[in-house]
Parts: C-alpha cells; sequence; structure tokens
C-alpha cells in the first residue's frame, strides 16, 4: 500500500499583538483546514520605545505557547513551525523566549526577516484566488507589509515599522484620539509611504489580510457578529472602507468594545491600524475601486511552506 501523502501541519504566527494557529491537512495542493487559534498576548508592548521584550509580555507568549502545544498535540501533528515577525526583530532579548518556546514545542522558533513575512503572507492571501498581479497588505501590530506579485512570482516587496500597536503607543495616546494626534500619525504615514510608493506600477487588484482589515471589514459590512464566511472574500468599495477606518479612528476603546465584531484585544489599537489602511488607500496607485478582503494570510503561507 503506497504511502499516505497528507501532511498534518501546525503553523504559529507570533506577532507584536497575537499569537496564532494554525492546524491543517496538507495533500498535494490541498489543504484543509482543522483549526484557527488566535490569542492576543501583546508581545510588543513597548518595544517600540525600550528595544525589549517586557516579562509579563513573555508570560502571556509563552502561557499561550502551552495551550497550542496542548491543542497540537491532541491532534496528532506531523510538523511544526513557529514563525516570529517585527516584535522578535526589534527586542535584544528574543533569544530567551526563543529558548523557552524550543522548550514547550521541540522546534525553534523561526525569526522572519520582513521581505520572508511579506512574501508568506502573500502566498497564504492570493493561493485561492484569481492568478493577476496583486498587490496584498498585512497590517500587523509592529510592520506593515506589501507584496506584489502574480501567483508565486513576487514582483516587488517592503516591509515598514508602522503597525497598529507601534503607532497607538507613538502618536495615539488619547480616548478617543485627539485631532492632532490623529493629524500627527498620518502625517508621519505619509512621510514613511510616500518615497517607499514612488514608481510603483499601477494596481488593479488589491487584497488585505490579518486582524485589523478583518476588523475595518466587519465594521464596514456592520456585521452583527464577527462571521469569518461573509469577510473572506468580500469586496468593498474603497470609500466605505476609508469611512469605516476613520469611524473606528474617532471611537473611544469602550464604543470600540461595544462593537460586535470586536476583539476586545484588538479595541484600544484598531485605531493605529485602521489610519494605515485608510493612508494606504489614498496613497497607492491603485486602478481599482474594491478592496478584496481575505482571512488567509501569513499563517496559510507558513502551512504551505512546510510540505514545498
Amino acid at each position: 500500500m503506497p504511502a499516505d501523502p497528507r501532511r498534518r501541519v501546525a503553523a504559529i504566527d507570533c506577532g507584536t499583538n497575537s499569537i496564532r494557529l494554525l492546524v491543517s491537512d496538507i495533500d498535494g495542493e490541498t489543504k484543509t483546514d482543522l483549526l484557527r487559534e488566535m490569542r492576543v498576548v501583546r508581545l510588543g508592548e513597548g518595544v517600540d520605545r525600550t528595544g525589549h521584550l517586557a516579562d509579563e509580555a513573555v508570560a502571556r507568549t509563552l502561557q499561550a505557547t502551552r495551550e497550542y502545544a496542548e491543542l497540537i498535540a491532541m491532534f496528532g501533528v506531523s510538523d511544526i513551525r513557529f514563525c516570529a515577525t517585527s516584535a522578535m526583530r526589534d527586542a535584544d532579548n528574543g533569544a530567551e523566549l526563543e529558548d523557552a518556546v524550543e522548550g514547550i514545542l521541540g522546534v525553534r522558533p523561526v525569526v522572519l526577516a520582513g521581505v520572508d513575512e511579506a512574501r508568506a503572507s502573500f502566498l497564504g492571501a492570493t493561493r485561492d484566488l484569481e492568478q493577476v498581479r496583486t498587490l496584498v497588505v498585512d497590517i500587523g501590530g509592529g510592520s506593515t507589509e506589501l507584496v506584489v506579485g502574480t501567483a508565486d512570482e513576487i514582483e516587488w516587496s517592503v516591509s515598514l515599522d508602522v503597525g497598529s500597536v507601534r503607532l497607538t503607543e507613538r502618536f495615539l495616546a488619547g480616548d478617543p484620539a485627539r485631532v492632532n494626534e490623529v493629524a500627527d500619525c498620518m502625517t508621519h504615514l505619509d512621510d514613511v509611504f510616500r518615497p517607499v510608493l514612488a514608481g510603483l506600477a499601477p494596481i488593479s487588484s488589491f487584497v488585505g489580510v490579518a486582524g485589523t482589515i478583518t476588523t475595518v471589514a466587519a465594521h464596514s459590512l456592520g456585521l452583527p457578529s464577527y462571521d469569518s464566511a461573509i469577510i473572506h472574500g468580500a469586496k468593498l468599495a474603497l470609500e466605505d472602507v476609508q469611512a469605516a477606518c476613520l469611524s473606528l479612528v474617532g471611537m473611544s476603546v469602550a464604543d470600540r468594545r461595544a462593537l460586535p465584531f470586536m476583539h476586545p484585544g484588538r479595541a484600544d489599537v484598531i485605531g493605529g491600524g485602521a489610519l494605515i489602511l485608510d493612508r494606504l488607500i489614498e496613497l497607492l496607485p491603485l486602478e481599482t475601486d474594491t478592496l478584496v478582503v481575505s482571512e488567509h494570510d501569513i499563517l496559510d503561507g507558513i502551512a504551505w511552506d512546510m510540505v514545498s
């Protein structure tokens, strides 16, 4: 009897704000997702200012990792990959967390360079979409990745140190954010984006991934609860997306938490992420008036990479 080509894999994405787990069966070109989990651990809390992972943030992250280890064991996973991104890139004490994670999971975390994070996000987001030249934006807690490509051919990518947690800590102290804080944040974003986007060829397919964008999408759609089946593949008018972004920026944290689709661990930083999306829509050379939202992202890219 031939060996079963199916592999059961676990991908973990450890970001600045959240740590997420995906367990999937992959058989050739078919991926069947069995479990998706997220914990908001705010690993990057204060890292922009201190360059150091706080003890409390590390403890939260390791507790989530232990919970994931139990789930991984229950599902009988054959391969595990733990990838860390912006907070770990910036921290001077990341090796201590890497050692602890290896002790729990038996695998050493991989700290992705920005270009590798961008590639994984692109591959995860576009694999089940029409294979045309596409720009994928992934807004995280500490960084934002922009990638242009077709199928698995990456044409251009950049990773920028602007994210929902980082911008909130730097600029948006008020609750709700004050007008001058929002203006300063927008000016900073424009200063970051304009030179990077100069000369970028016009984009006709625009895809957004990760929690900031899916939450903005839920707000734009007025969902009574978070519904990934509705959000995944949603095509939203850019003017509606920008209106949703600015609506979230203007709310207090309490009002955001009261939204039925809002994850409580995202409510205090969603304004920073929403401003990133708003400014990108304003500054990107877009030949489309639509944003396509994908629930598939870097996690899916990590899973596919494990069998490639």
